[in-house]
């Protein structure tokens, strides 16, 4: 078995009630200052109240950036750069969603160095972060991005998006308290529960799979099939939450490590062009993606076939495989997210441009395990506009 290596934050703390180590951390990192990163809606609903409680407990002073919106582009990302660099904070706490999460980190990664988030990334960056920077606690208030575990973060662009990965991103404390959940609608709870099973199953798939990130992505996937729809359908069921909480967690850790592929890369240039939320755009062309790579992944499909509970006897590969296919559009579709491209406003005549701008995620597409030219993104995009699987 060759070399591999496993990488995750330097701590992790999950489970209901997880949010009250926040104090230990505080201690720990003899904290004066906080600069909080959420957005305007947790503060007004009262999300983000128990964490000001703990903070008011634990005598620190906090400085609040409520300006997070979704899909943030480099100049939101820029004006919390400054908001943090002024600060004088000395810890960043970032609590939200995937964009508050990632605007946290870059932030806090950025604080010591020289530059704007332009600067650093990947598809057009020059600069490479020299300094650690602050240090980072990253609280997410959904199920689905895992990135309190990542090292990238993720920004929307004209016409597609960009990512900055690099270690210093890592989160030097996560915590995962699925009580923080219980509040999040419907529909972003089935945005985010797919983006989750999404990041699992192209960890499974991914030419950069290990043992570890294996067995990570298939008990993240059972987790995550067996409580999203109950966690859409019924938001106060506490199991589901608990299970799509931790579910997203497993799956993060796994897609940092494995690598995130086809889907991701197809997603980003309609995020970008169509700005639709990034679970969306994943959960839009899952099936289709799938389609057309599982010949390259069989033996890995009859393994998400079982944890779909679909019936092997007397099944081939082929069959076991098409089945997982036609499981996770009923999955998308159950859920209530759209399946077709049409519902967002997207013609066919957008397919080219998609097409031109996806085959340019060259960093993702390079895991996945059937290769994607610029033919073959071309065929899953028509695919996913007429709603077209192959059986």
């Amino acid at each position: 078995m060759p070399m591999n290596q496993f990488i995750s934050p330097k701590q992790i703390y999950h489970g209901e009630g997880s949010l009250d180590k926040i104090e230990l951390i505080l201690e720990e990192l003899n904290v004066e200052k906080v600069f909080l990163l959420t957005d305007a809606i947790l503060k007004e609903l009262g999300v983000i109240d128990p964490l000001l409680a703990h903070f008011e407990k634990a005598q620190v002073e906090v400085e609040i950036f409520t300006g997070v919106v979704p899909e943030p582009s480099l100049e939101t990302a820029n004006a919390v750069l400054e908001a943090v660099r002024n600060s004088k904070a000395d810890l960043v706490v970032g609590t939200g969603g995937g964009s508050a999460l990632d605007l946290a980190k870059t932030a806090a990664a950025l604080a010591e160095n020289e530059g704007h988030v332009e600067d650093y990334l990947n598809l057009t960056g020059k600069k490479t972060l020299k300094n650690k920077g602050l240090p980072k606690v990253l609280i997410p208030t959904t199920a689905g991005t895992g990135a309190e575990v990542t090292n990238i973060a993720v920004f929307s662009l004209e016409e597609s998006k960009d990512v900055i990965a690099h270690n210093y991103l890592l989160a030097d404390y996560a915590i995962v308290d699925p009580a923080l959940t219980y509040s999040l609608p419907p529909k972003v709870t089935a945005a985010s529960g797919i983006d989750a099973f999404t990041h699992a199953l192209e960890a499974f798939t991914s030419v950069n799979a290990t043992p570890l990130t294996d067995t990570l992505a298939i008990d993240a996937m059972t987790r995550i099939a067996g409580s999203l729809r109950t966690a859409v359908w019924d938001g106060q069921d506490k199991k589901a939450r608990e299970e799509m909480a931790l579910g997203s967690l497993i799956a993060g850790l796994s897609f940092f490590n494995a690598g995130a592929a086809g889907v991701h890369a197809l997603a980003y240039p309609i995020g970008g062009l169509f700005k639709v939320p990034h679970g969306e755009s994943n959960a839009v062309l899952l099936p289709y993606v799938y389609d057309f790579i599982w010949p390259a992944c069989q033996d890995k499909m009859v393994k998400v076939a079982a944890i779909f509970g679909l019936p092997a006897e007397g099944k081939s590969k082929q069959e076991l495989a098409l089945g997982v296919v036609k499981s996770l559009r009923k999955l998308v579709e159950d859920v209530g997210v759209p399946t077709r491209l049409p519902e967002y406003g997207i013609n066919e005549e957008d397919i080219e441009r998609l097409s031109v701008n996806g085959a340019a995620q060259k960093r993702l597409l390079a895991r996945s395990p059937k290769e994607l030219d610029l033919n073959a993104i071309r065929t899953i995009y028509t695919n996913a506009y007429h709603g077209r699987l192959s059986s």
